[in-house]
């Protein structure tokens, strides 16, 4: 009897807009498995999944800080694979209760998605562990969900003043049990895409990645 055909491999250029969704139940059917990139706004995180998916217009990019305002979830070239980009967090200009409303979606979200195997927390290398970033690594802390620094912005820095931001930060982070893998990201250069890459396709497919070093 012939092998079982392999699953198809993962490609992050098939990435397609699939849906928003403002609440939990708008979401797609909570099946196979995705992984969610949050961040303060203006962090770079949708530049990060446009040059993740090489789909430069796929996530909205904006000088206009807090313009994601829904989950937006893509589809891969699997059906049984999504990323999710997750509301940007900071300087929207909407009332206190709107602001509120979407935590309190956003909380649904990373709280009761069965399907969610990992977070991809994006931070400006030279603004890194903000409260909202610190937020998000003791949430992940305390849910066992697997977690991923992108450090963006590192072409912004001179190659040394890089590392050294990224070893701060990687002493920063030596308590936190989550955090699997901490990347220096470009979207402009292009350095840790094939890192990042790598770290969410083993998310997505159920098998461990090499811890990637800093």
């Amino acid at each position: 009897m012939s092998d079982q055909p392999s699953a198809k491999a993962i490609s992050f250029n098939s990435a397609r807009f699939l849906v928003s969704a403002s609440r939990l139940e708008e979401c797609p059917p909570d099946q196979g498995a995705e992984v969610a990139f949050a961040g303060r706004s203006n962090a770079g995180k949708s530049s990060a999944i446009n040059t993740i998916t090489a789909n430069g217009k796929l996530a909205r990019t904006s000088k206009t800080p807090g313009r994601t305002r829904l989950i937006n979830f893509f589809s891969l070239n699997r059906p049984d694979c999504r990323l999710v980009d997750l509301p940007g967090y900071g300087y929207a200009k909407v009332s206190r209760d709107m602001k509120d409303d979407w935590q309190q979606h956003l909380d649904h979200y990373l709280s009761q998605r069965q399907s969610l195997r990992g977070l991809v927390l994006v931070m400006d290398i030279r603004h890194p562990m903000t409260d909202f970033d610190q937020m998000m690594v003791e949430w992940c802390q305390h849910n066992n969900l697997p977690l991923m620094i992108l450090a963006t912005k590192s072409d912004k820095l001179k190659f040394g003043q890089a590392k050294t931001a990224l070893l701060k930060i990687s002493a920063m982070l030596k308590h936190y049990d989550c955090v699997e893998h901490l990347v220096m990201f470009s979207a402009t250069t292009k350095a840790g895409l094939d890192d990042s890459r790598a770290a969410l396709e083993a998310w997505l497919e159920g098998r461990e990645a090499e811890i990637l070093s800093t």
